[in-house]
């Protein structure tokens, strides 16, 4: 009996107890949705923008409606605007 508790009281105490791999699971699973996602979308579309079919700008907008809230941390940070033209006079 004495060993079987001892056993338990270990381990509660080690890292990666249950409630500790949710969490990281959260934060791990947030942080994809908030960071990657809308960065690897905010690229697609740098690339794709001008060139986009029909069907393909649709899929641009769901893709832009469903990381929503990751745009709007990364939007402060990135600047895509179009390059200056070079005129010849």
């Amino acid at each position: 009996m004495k060993l079987l508790e001892i056993f338990k009281k270990l381990k509660m105490m080690t890292l990666l107890t249950e409630t500790n791999l949710v969490a990281l699971l959260y934060l791990v699973l947030s942080g994809t949705y908030l960071l990657v996602l809308p960065a690897l979308v905010y690229f697609y579309l740098k690339n794709r923008w001008y060139v986009a079919s029909s069907i393909e700008r649709l899929i641009m907008y769901l893709l832009v409606f469903l990381s929503f809230p990751g745009m709007l941390l990364l939007s402060p940070f990135l600047n895509f605007r179009p390059k200056r033209r070079i005129l010849k006079a």
